[in-house]
């Protein structure tokens, strides 16, 4: 499934707004001419998921370093 399109933050908009205009048709839906379009917006929306994942994790990263430094200093008193 697709975000809304009510979010404020959309991401892959043009795709999920071209798999939505295809479906009206339910000549293209049922035949498979929608196919490639929602090819398409899965590759979007997995793009946007892996560079959601290397964000979280550098953010991690560095949330870890900082706690152990904490760990550090309090050990040294």
């Amino acid at each position: 499934m697709h975000p809304q399109l009510s979010d404020k933050k959309i991401v892959c908009k043009d795709f999920i707004e071209a798999l939505e205009n295809c479906h009206t048709s339910a000549w293209a839906r049922f035949t498979g001419g929608c196919n490639e379009l929602k090819h398409e917006l899965n590759r979007c929306l997995r793009a946007e998921r892996v560079a959601r994942s290397s964000r979280n994790r550098e953010s991690a990263k560095e949330r870890r370093a900082k706690t152990e430094q904490a760990w550090k200093e309090f050990n040294q008193i």
